[in-house]
């Protein structure tokens, strides 16, 4: 199920005071990562770009598609469901957080900073995280576990360079660094 895992393999888990685990999702938690990601996902209904929001948010194709290029998810898993999802995912010279998302009714619980908590543990290169420039409350997020805004020129160079999205993408999107600054990047 995890596309690009270079060390990152299903036996890295953590067990939370709740009950609750992380672990690296499997093939049999693919439908549970698609409902995760599309309940969450409508928050951006009237926030993001008309034109770069529909329903589902993510068809099964894409989430599939996202897996083969080597995003490796990993799931907050409490009681018998999947309450969160985040991927993470190797490209060139850096490693990227990708479709971070957690059910609605467990949002604001610390699902998703155990999640990013748990990620930024496993072996990486320097982090970047793209998100849509109208989400706000996502920056806040970043931004209150130590990652950076980068400028509008390097935001630009980074998604073109790093991600396949469509240019209508880049152009509504901020990116943020973890600790290195993305000029130390080559």
């Amino acid at each position: 199920m995890n596309g690009g895992d270079a060390g990152r393999g299903p036996s890295r888990s953590a067990v939370h005071g709740s009950g609750a685990t992380i672990r690296a999702c499997a093939n049999a938690d693919f439908d549970d990562i698609l409902a995760v990601v599309n309940e969450a996902a409508t928050a951006y209904a009237g926030v993001i770009p008309a034109d770069r929001y529909h329903v589902p948010y993510m068809p099964a194709d894409e989430l599939r598609g996202e897996i083969e290029a080597g995003v490796c998810f990993w799931g907050w898993f409490e009681g018998d469901g999947l309450g969160g999802v985040m991927g993470i995912q190797d490209v060139g010279d850096v490693t990227l957080i990708r479709h971070a998302y957690v059910r609605p009714e467990l949002q604001r619980r610390g699902v998703g900073s155990r999640l990013l908590a748990h990620l930024t543990t496993l072996p990486h290169r320097p982090l970047l995280v793209g998100t849509w420039a109208d989400a706000p409350w996502a920056i806040s997020f970043y931004q209150r576990h130590g990652f950076r805004l980068v400028t509008q020129e390097e935001k630009d160079r980074l998604l073109r360079r790093y991600w396949t999205i469509p240019e209508r993408q880049v152009e509504t999107s901020v990116v943020l660094c973890e600790t290195l600054p993305p000029s130390t990047m080559t």
